[in-house]
């Protein structure tokens, strides 16, 4: 067990689930959001409202902190390199600044020699009359943008308006003939040592995440280029924590990166249930240098994410023995919003 305090930045679900685990080993966790009603305050030690900015309260949250950690991947590289002069920040920051720049991520895995969607970088209408071979495509925002924020659809050159403004950077990418999507969840440990669980099988609808299972329905060679794929790319960035790999499978059975996650993952809650340890706490483990344990899958699984107002539901259910359900305590119900998920374990 240890004393150690975790600093962790960001309030949601990841950050609750991230707390929650971090309470098995006796690690007290301080959280600093810029969400007022961040649901991870119900489960952290000590909360810290405030825009990232707020010089004060940063000072004020680094004092508090051994060591810090986050649950998503926007937050502006400088200011975790200023968190990183005087705590420890993991994983580190130039890997953010890779991750958060779709150009630099995609040449960083194209780099390895591991294949991605065709793409392009894009800065004008003429970027893309230059790049028309990649459409039908998905034009997005080159920094920020997830669950499908930041995406627009191209069908043709027809589609992109006339006043339209190329205010920011973009990437085009060509449209893939989907067989399946599936994800990698990779913790990487100081040692080296690493634990890569079993591809995961995932199912969006509107660009958000729906339903995740194991096993995924995937070939054995699929299984073990998408393991060694997320291993190579964990070891170029010296990971150290959880990360998520998310692939896409095209109809001719290519093995495309979509994206990395450099944090724990939506798809990865039903480890959970499904292992004797779960991704989040392998994240605690690695991020505060605990040891790496053997690990164990109890059962098949599958979940749910429930959205919007699908919770009112779930809350007055009963389930059995083999479901578990988490409510995200967000007080705010929005459509799309993921407000809880279910995970049911199979045999």
């Amino acid at each position: 067990m240890s004393n150690i305090k975790l600093g962790i930045i960001g309030s949601g679900q990841l950050g609750s689930l991230l707390c929650q685990a971090a309470k098995k080993f006796n690690i007290r966790t301080v959280v600093i959001s810029d969400d007022k009603q961040g649901p991870a305050q119900n489960y952290s030690d000590e909360f810290i409202f405030t825009e990232y900015t707020n010089k004060d309260k940063m000072k004020e949250f680094i004092r508090k902190v051994d060591i810090v950690t986050y649950e998503f991947e926007n937050i502006p590289v400088e200011i975790l390199k200023d968190i990183d002069k005087e705590k420890r920040v993991i994983p580190k920051p130039e890997i953010n600044q890779t991750i958060q720049n779709r150009k630099l991520e995609k040449k960083f895995i194209n780099d390895l020699g591991i294949k991605t969607t065709e793409w392009a970088f894009i800065k004008s209408f003429e970027d893309i009359e230059k790049n028309k071979n990649l459409l039908p495509g998905i034009l997005k925002t080159n920094t920020l943008g997830y669950d499908g924020h930041g995406q627009f659809v191209l069908n043709s050159l027809a589609d992109i308006k006339k006043d339209w403004r190329f205010s920011a950077d973009y990437i085009l990418e060509k449209k893939v003939n989907l067989s399946k999507e599936i994800s990698i969840i990779i913790s990487r440990f100081n040692k080296k040592e690493f634990y890569t669980y079993e591809p995961i099988e995932n199912v969006h609808v509107d660009q958000i995440l729906k339903r995740s299972k194991i096993p995924a329905v995937i070939s054995n060679e699929i299984y073990k280029r998408a393991q060694a794929n997320a291993k190579l790319i964990a070891d170029k960035l010296d990971y150290i924590g959880t990360m998520c790999v998310e692939y896409f499978i095209d109809q001719n059975n290519n093995l495309l990166v979509n994206e990395i996650a450099p944090r724990v993952h939506n798809s990865g809650h039903l480890t959970i249930n499904a292992f004797n340890i779960s991704q989040f706490d392998n994240h605690i483990r690695a991020v505060c240098g605990l040891s790496k344990e053997k690990i164990e899958k109890v059962a098949n699984a599958e979940m749910e994410n429930i959205l919007g107002k699908e919770i009112e539901n779930y809350r007055n259910k009963s389930f059995s023995d083999k479901e578990f359900f988490f409510d995200y305590k967000k007080k705010v119900i929005k459509e799309k919003r993921k407000m809880g998920h279910l995970t049911t374990l199979k045999e």
